[in-house]
């Protein structure tokens, strides 16, 4: 994949030759499959065990909901593989015992469906500390990336002895650049700037909390397409990268699936909105214009493997909304557009 920079162009402002361009389009539709379900219930004062084969099982009836739509990217609530109602030692115990049975049985699944599974949970590192964390499972059942929260609750910290990330990687797929944050994270300014200035294709968000207008905010925030897969029933949902809720799980499923359009430029209608008419008076349905309303900027993509919406910006002069900020911050910063104090 071409790399990245703050201009919310598909390629990050790195123009891909004819053929990198072509391949790349015809990657950029990828299925995401998302949950919103409760934590597996296990027997009072069983064993790890079977606790362990228990919430693999569970998992693997869950992840079977959307087998058929064919995901390319599947993505688990935070700490997906906790037992119901288990704290404390007990808890502690638990994941001293399941170890890497889980992820074990997730990189199966990520093979044998060929797709991505973003897989949350507390982790046991060597040296005797905890981590939560989300790892990224590839479609040959491989490891490709790792995040750490960055932000822990207090309660986690003082309580759980998990130990803060600091670092916000991004993830190369297939399909994509990618991204992720968990739970709490969402507050802290620090970690979404970060995201700001790599602008990757998708944020993954495995919570236990919902988030409301923060998913909104970080997806246009950030240029990205946002995913929550939120644990205790309320809604997963995929965010547009002008904030717009393109999907949200239902009251009667706990689960969606949804195919998104990764190329794609976020642009400002200011000065663009001839240039957009002439696009699609041009192109008609190959190319798509998604306004949210409220907000002044718009999604446009290709609709097409003819061409890219990199293709189409350079066609018809369409400026970025990120390089019209850039110039818009330029021009009032002249020192002949700036007031000056007077003494009275």
């Amino acid at each position: 994949m071409c790399s990245t920079t703050r201009s919310g162009l598909p390629s990050r402002g790195v123009v891909p030759s004819v053929e990198q361009g072509r391949d790349m389009r015809m990657a950029r539709r990828v299925t995401i499959s998302t949950f919103n379900f409760h934590y597996c219930p296990v027997e009072p004062g069983g064993n790890v065990e079977d606790d362990v084969d228990r919430v693999a099982k569970y998992l693997e009836r869950k992840l079977a909901q959307v087998w058929p739509d064919r995901p390319d990217l599947v993505v688990l609530p935070e700490c997906c593989d906790m037992p119901a109602g288990c704290a404390g030692e007990k808890l502690r115990e638990y994941y001293r015992g399941r170890g890497d049975r889980i992820l074990q049985v997730l990189a199966s699944k990520a093979k044998e469906h060929h797709c991505y599974i973003a897989y949350p949970s507390i982790r046991l590192l060597g040296d005797g500390t905890w981590r939560n964390s989300v790892r990224l499972i590839d479609r040959g059942g491989n490891v490709v990336g790792t995040y750490d929260k960055n932000h822990p609750v207090l309660v986690e910290i003082e309580e759980d002895g998990i130990r803060c990330g600091q670092d916000a990687p991004i993830m190369e797929c297939d399909f994509g650049r990618v991204g992720c944050a968990i739970c709490f994270d969402l507050n802290f300014d620090p970690l979404r700037t970060k995201y700001v200035n790599e602008s990757p294709d998708l944020l993954l968000f495995p919570s236990m909390f919902h988030g409301g207008l923060m998913q909104q905010y970080w997806a246009y925030s950030c240029r990205s397409y946002f995913v929550g897969a939120i644990a205790g029933g309320l809604p997963a949902t995929i965010v547009s990268p002008v904030g717009q809720i393109v999907r949200s799980s239902s009251s009667y499923f706990d689960y969606l699936s949804e195919t998104v359009n990764l190329d794609y430029v976020v642009a400002h209608l200011d000065h663009n909105k001839p240039k957009l008419d002439a696009m699609r008076q041009k192109y008609g349905n190959k190319v798509k214009v998604t306004d949210p309303g409220h907000l002044g900027s718009v999604l446009i993509a290709s609709e097409t493997d003819e061409f890219g919406a990199l293709d189409l910006i350079r066609e018809f002069g369409i400026e970025p909304l990120d390089d019209y900020l850039a110039r818009s911050l330029a021009g009032q910063r002249l020192d002949t557009n700036v007031q000056k104090n007077r003494k009275v």
